[in-house]
């Protein structure tokens, strides 16, 4: 992206066999890798270049606003997360 902002987002890793696969929320961009730090790093680049990629094409407002971010005086805020939790449901099979 040419010009330098922060986009701020909240990270969840897990374990799905041998991979770690880490999902950036609220953006909505998953990678993985072989080591936490791996997955970390993979999502990271993958972040930089969905961003950029909107940039490009002229859709980064878009996109940041569809994923709940706010512009405030030039700078984009991300969702407040309130709680992040593990819940379960039970199923029939």
């Amino acid at each position: 992206m040419s010009d330098s902002s922060n986009i701020e987002y909240m990270t969840q890793i897990w374990q799905e066999g041998k991979q770690f696969v880490a999902h950036a929320m609220p953006l909505d961009v998953m990678s993985s890798g072989h080591t936490v730090n791996e997955a970390r790093s993979a999502l990271a680049e993958a972040v930089d270049l969905f961003l950029a990629t909107a940039a490009d094409h002229g859709a980064l407002a878009d996109v940041l606003e569809e994923a709940g971010y706010e512009l405030k005086q030039g700078h984009w805020i991300s969702p407040v997360w309130v709680a992040t939790e593990r819940q379960s449901v039970a199923v029939g099979v």
